[in-house]
């Protein structure tokens, strides 16, 4: 076997850098399935081979051309009934990205047939493929509003959340009879994130008396709540304790307001509220006599030591109940030890280590470990503010509110820095 004859068979394999019809229509006929691979992803392929490509045995191949921008319409179409939710995946997330720049008359025929795949993919029987085109469409303008609507009305949180959230297609009329129905466990608090949310909105969603979802609306700057819906909140707030550092963090309270929230929450509470809020010096004064008072009471009662915290920490570990509730209260009390003692345990970190992160004031690193732990961004907040005081310049806040600022990738570039590895 000569070496021109090795070299011959093992080149064929390459595709040119620059791909002509020749090399395409060759490279199919070897019937080599890394060249049909290559051929599928690449964007300079002839739409001829793409075609032909889209109806390929391997699922991959499939997916490429799927994922190719340069797929002729008529390819996508037939790809939109593929058998592999991975192929629909791919063309759903295609689909998605192309839709905003559909904005040209002159291509009108082809812009109404991607968007007839659009509303296809968005009824897809398989829940990922859903909410793909939720995520791409989310902030979309120029989709059907059908499309958006029924995204918003599925049943799958991951399916309806962006949407609800985001997209500037549902009217406030759609968002009050979602939230007036809908029967997804999350929905309310996706409308309350919304921006510049209405204030008959706000009302609709208290009158739910869904905590998480009041929680959330409360912790959004951007919502408008009338004074009489926020003196509803309050009139129940004392026992509910996920409403307490929202309500402390809303921008601009009335005086009175201020007054109200200082009988029930705690001394750090009342502290950070005399921060946060611009007060005049009667209110200043009554919120420092609500403090001396919080704190003769906590001595009056027993209140847990942060030997007691610990000792809590451990027993609702071994029982399974280690939650956000039990830790935001031991940040509040401002019990450092037991704190950090409780996301060693739901991190499988050494407690020296989370102690360094909360001695260091990295609000991000406080912000990654919770999440790390599975724990809400408020709980981690709360870390920033009473356990590691950190000054308000330079906290991390929560994105819209209450979710966590940082994507997976910043979060786990954080915990690495300080030796975690998740």
């Amino acid at each position: 076997m000569s070496f021109d004859f090795l070299k011959k068979l093992f080149s064929s394999e390459k595709l040119p850098a620059r791909l002509r019809y020749e090399d395409a229509r060759a490279a199919l006929e070897r019937h080599n399935l890394s060249a049909r691979r290559e051929l599928a992803g690449r964007a300079d392929a002839p739409p001829e081979t793409l075609y032909y490509l889209a109806s390929d045995e391997d699922v991959k191949v499939r997916s490429l051309v799927a994922a190719n921008p340069s797929t002729p319409i008529q390819a996508s179409e037939n790809l939109v009934k593929d058998s592999e939710a991975e192929v629909r995946a791919e063309l759903a997330r295609k689909i998605g990205r192309i839709v905003p720049d559909l904005a040209s008359n002159e291509l009108k025929d082809v812009s109404d047939r991607v968007l007839e795949l659009l509303e296809k993919l968005a009824k897809d029987e398989v829940t990922r493929v859903r909410q793909i085109v939720a995520e791409e469409i989310k902030s979309c303008p120029n989709v059907p509003k059908r499309v958006a609507v029924s995204l918003a009305r599925d049943a799958e949180l991951m399916v309806c959340a962006p949407v609800l959230e985001y997209s500037p297609l549902l009217s406030d009329v759609d968002l009050l009879e979602i939230v007036a129905t809908t029967r997804v466990h999350g929905a309310l608090e996706a409308i309350a994130r919304r921006r510049s949310l209405d204030s008959s909105l706000a009302d609709a969603i208290v009158a739910t008396l869904e905590i998480p979802a009041i929680a959330q609306l409360l912790a959004n700057p951007d919502a408008e709540i009338r004074e009489n819906t926020l003196d509803r909140i309050i009139s129940d707030a004392a026992s509910i304790e996920a409403w307490h550092l929202p309500l402390v963090m809303r921008p601009a309270l009335s005086l009175r307001a201020v007054r109200r929230i200082a009988v029930f929450v705690s001394r750090s509470l009342i502290e950070e509220l005399s921060l946060k809020q611009n007060l005049d010096e009667e209110t200043e004064r009554y919120l420092k006599e609500r403090a001396q008072t919080r704190i003769e009471n906590d001595a009056k009662e027993t209140s847990p030591t942060p030997g007691d915290a610990i000792v809590n920490i451990y027993r609702a570990h071994k029982m399974g109940k280690l939650n956000d509730d039990l830790i935001a209260k031991a940040a509040t009390l401002q019990h450092k030890e037991a704190v950090a003692l409780a996301l060693s345990l739901k991190t499988g970190t050494k407690d020296k280590l989370v102690a360094s992160i909360i001695e260091a004031k990295s609000g991000k690193g406080i912000a990654a470990l919770c999440w790390h732990a599975g724990l809400a961004m408020r709980t981690a907040l709360a870390i920033e503010i009473f356990v590691a005081n950190i000054p308000p310049d330079a906290r991390v806040l929560p994105r819209g509110g209450i979710d966590y600022p940082m994507d997976e990738e910043e979060m786990r570039w954080h915990l690495n820095y300080f030796g975690i590895k998740a």
